[in-house]
């Protein structure tokens, strides 16, 4: 924005603390004028006498006093306007000094460095507050510009993936005419439908970040019942027994987007599982202020240190050894974990001593889901 030239905050912190205490000075010397010159009389310079209780003043003339008190008070006046000058403006600076530092800060901020801090020292005002505040927001900034350099890399290879793929088959097909075309368009058609995938979980994942949708009355443990249904047949396939048990757990959030989540956490909780033999249970529960979703699954042990990490986007848990339709792209609980955070909620990552996974998701509750009996 293009302002016209002003002054310095420090020269009118100066100008300011120099003007009141030139006004000051001079109502101290209005006070002085009325209250001991009005006593003076005129009517007989040569011999005035006025009592003013047991004092008399005698032989004073007020033409006299205004001689010298006019000169008096001007330099007074001019002694006041130079020290509250001086002072003020070495008062001013000693304040703006934290507004200095924050204002380098910003500009180092501005020209792309997000790692400086400016760990403001000494006792808590208003301006070690901003400070504070200012570090607060560059770390914030500088993890989340992060966050999406990862992501924008980590989505460019995988996209690149399936594309290289398909100019592969078809540099193939075009050197060899007489390839199955049939195979070739399968395999095309298998390419395309993973990079479709991809893209539509890149703009659900945008979508949810953005927090752009409406919101409304959802019951968690019906969105549960929903997708154990729809991935029903992937478990049954996989000898994966899925259970869903609770109850009734009232939120306000986006239908779309809350049936999406917990999708996403039984897809990946059938997929990360035991080759046979494995299970899930996806439990809902209204506790006091909060509703709860909890889906826990068998299958290998996951390091400690592996846990925090699954939540970023293109992490895996476990290296898949299937490639069918359900092996997803690495954005499943990034996913969760954005729909969750959008909604207000809290993600929680457990691994199960015995092998396998605990998700558990707190996400606001409502008046119907904290009382006892609510009816579904």
């Amino acid at each position: 924005m293009n302002r016209r030239p002003g002054l310095s905050a420090r020269l009118k912190l100066t100008l300011s603390y120099a003007g009141f205490l030139l006004f000051a000075g001079a109502l101290l010397l209005a006070v002085v004028w009325v209250f001991v010159l009005r006593w003076l009389r005129t009517d007989d310079p040569k011999a005035i006498q006025h009592k003013v209780g047991a004092v008399i003043i005698t032989g004073f003339d007020r033409s006299d006093a205004l001689r010298g008190f006019v000169p008096a008070a001007a330099a007074a006046l001019a002694f006041l306007l130079v020290f509250g000058l001086l002072g003020g403006w070495i008062l001013a600076g000693r304040m703006l000094v934290p507004l200095t530092r924050i204002a380098d800060a910003a500009r180092m901020a501005a020209s792309g460095s997000l790692s400086h801090r400016i760990h403001m020292e000494g006792r808590e005002d208003e301006f070690r507050e901003l400070a504070d505040a200012f570090d607060t927001m560059l770390e914030q900034l500088e993890s989340h510009v992060g966050e999406q350099q990862r992501f924008a890399a980590n989505a460019s290879h995988e996209l690149r993936t399936p594309l290289a793929i398909s100019q592969t088959l078809l540099d193939a097909a075009r050197n060899d005419p007489t390839r199955d075309q049939g195979e070739l368009i399968e395999r095309l058609h298998t390419v395309n439908s993973r990079a479709i995938n991809l893209t539509e979980s890149l703009l659900l994942l945008s979508r949810a970040d953005g927090k752009s949708f409406t919101r409304e009355p959802v019951d968690l443990s019906l969105m549960a019942e929903e997708a154990a249904e729809t991935l029903l047949p992937l478990a049954e396939r996989r000898g994966i027994t899925l259970d869903v048990t609770g109850e009734a757990t009232q939120t306000v959030g986006s239908a779309a987007l809350l049936l999406r989540m917990v999708t996403n956490l039984v897809q990946n909780a059938i997929v990360h599982n035991l080759p046979a033999g494995g299970t899930v249970t996806v439990h809902t529960e209204p506790q006091q202020d909060a509703s709860v979703l909890r889906v826990e699954n068998s299958g290998p042990a996951l390091p400690p240190e592996l846990v925090p990490t699954l939540t970023e986007p293109f992490q895996r848990g476990t290296e898949r050894v299937r490639t069918d339709e359900h092996a997803g792209v690495g954005l499943g609980l990034a996913i969760v974990h954005s729909i969750v955070r959008a909604h207000d909620g809290t993600l929680k990552l457990t691994p199960r001593p015995s092998g396998g996974l605990v998700v558990t998701i707190r996400l606001p509750g409502t008046p119907q889901s904290s009382s006892p009996g609510g009816a579904h």
